[in-house]
């Protein structure tokens, strides 16, 4: 017997955690009015929902583990300082995508205007990648390197992250069409880069 898969429409429609796509988006919708009345344990567990994938696009826009969690910490204070003005009916991680991807830009504007040097990666963290010392990430983090900061953000937000072209514009504050088109051309870039090391190996 052939079995039909249900649209996403059917709020039957359960998600890998066994959760209707409906109760997911009732129970968020319910943190974030809890936050607005004022309980700060709501907003925290906003914060615990959200903060992984929210350092996942700040570390696509700044490539660099002290600057993303500087970007996510900056962006969760404005989250909360600007929950007031959220719209409940909304959805609350594509506000507060935009909030990080916001910060994270502003990091990456103030350090090309400062000569510090970068700072090393050492510092233990909960959102560190166990992979991240891997060889091959440190080649395949190289390559992204050589891109432009823009690119290098667009291929991540959508190759690794699975951000539609429309939230990355919303995210980056560009067109739909200037996404897709930057993400051609990183992936382009990037199969030079990756191809020059292989050939060096």
């Amino acid at each position: 017997m052939t079995t039909v898969a249900r649209p996403l429409t059917d709020r039957r429609w359960l998600t890998a955690t066994g959760r209707t796509v409906a109760e997911q988006s009732s129970d968020e919708r319910g943190l974030v009015l809890a936050a607005q009345r004022g309980e700060r344990e709501a907003f925290s567990q906003l914060v615990r929902t959200h903060e992984r994938r929210a350092y996942a696009v700040a570390r696509a826009i700044v490539v660099n583990h002290e600057d993303a969690e500087d970007a996510v910490q900056e962006a969760f204070l404005h989250a909360y300082r600007a929950l007031h003005r959220f719209l409940p009916d909304q959805a609350f991680g594509a506000w507060l995508h935009r909030i990080v991807a916001n910060a994270a830009l502003d990091i990456t504007r103030r350090r090309k205007v400062r000569d510090a040097d970068e700072l090393p990666e050492t510092v233990a963290s909960p959102f560190r990648d166990p992979a991240e010392s891997s060889e091959l990430r440190e080649r395949l983090e190289a390559a992204l390197g050589q891109l432009p900061a823009r690119q290098r953000s667009v291929i991540v937000l959508h190759d690794v992250e699975g951000f539609r072209h429309a939230e990355i514009g919303r995210m980056l504050g560009i067109p739909e069409g200037t996404a897709r088109s930057d993400l051609h051309y990183a992936r382009s870039a990037l199969r030079v880069v990756l191809g020059s090391v292989r050939s060096k190996l």
